[in-house]
């Protein structure tokens, strides 16, 4: 399947791309899909929340008043969960989200999605991102000649210069990454893909 080549002001540029079709022409694997998003959200969870227990709390281990005869409730230590200022019960203490998946499985959810956004004429590819400077007004430019205004897009690039880093860090909605480094869920969350051409190659290679 072959798609067009664009450039940044919206025109043409008479070249087109061969996509492969084990790539971007499958049936999406909607399972693997959830399985690899849900190991990625997983993955980037610190784990660092911490409360402390009766034990860790400070104050003293003695007992308040007698056990009987003053009226009130009975009651052990001032660390009690039960007042303010006490320990936490059952809650959480540091640990690992960690969730693994197989490799066969996160590769076929990521050819799962590059599919169902090709399907749905939602990959844009450009013949370069050579962008005059870093302004961001020049990226906002190339979005509004591509038609992307006000969209998620998910700028991908063979080799992102640090002029289109600084050209597109201040637009809502836009992110950018190296386009062999781009995971299931960062293309299932963006509207589009803005690929360029040396950059699909790169992708197509690294899924194949």
């Amino acid at each position: 399947m072959k798609i067009e080549i664009r450039k940044l002001d919206g025109s043409g540029t008479g070249k087109q791309v061969n996509l492969k079709k084990e790539i971007f022409g499958i049936k999406p694997h909607e399972n693997a899909v959830y399985l690899a998003i849900k190991s990625e959200l997983a993955n980037s969870r610190q784990g660092a929340a911490s409360t402390k227990t009766r034990g860790d709390v400070k104050g003293s281990g003695a007992k308040l008043w007698r056990q009987k005869g003053t009226g009130r409730a009975r009651v052990g230590d001032r660390r009690t969960p039960v007042w303010r200022g006490g320990g936490v019960v059952f809650g959480p203490k540091p640990r690992s989200y960690q969730l693994k998946v197989n490799r066969k499985v996160r590769t076929l959810a990521r050819k799962s999605v590059l599919s169902a956004m090709q399907q749905e004429d939602r990959i844009v590819i450009v013949d370069a991102f050579d962008l005059e400077s870093h302004q961001t007004r020049l990226m906002v430019s190339a979005l509004k000649a591509l038609e992307l205004t006000g969209k998620r897009i998910m700028v991908l690039a063979a080799n992102p210069s640090e002029e289109l880093r600084l050209a597109t860090r201040n637009l809502p909605g836009v992110r950018i990454k190296s386009a062999v480094d781009v995971s299931t869920y960062d293309a299932w969350s963006a509207d589009y893909l803005l690929i360029d051409a040396e950059g699909i190659k790169n992708l197509s290679a690294a899924l194949s």
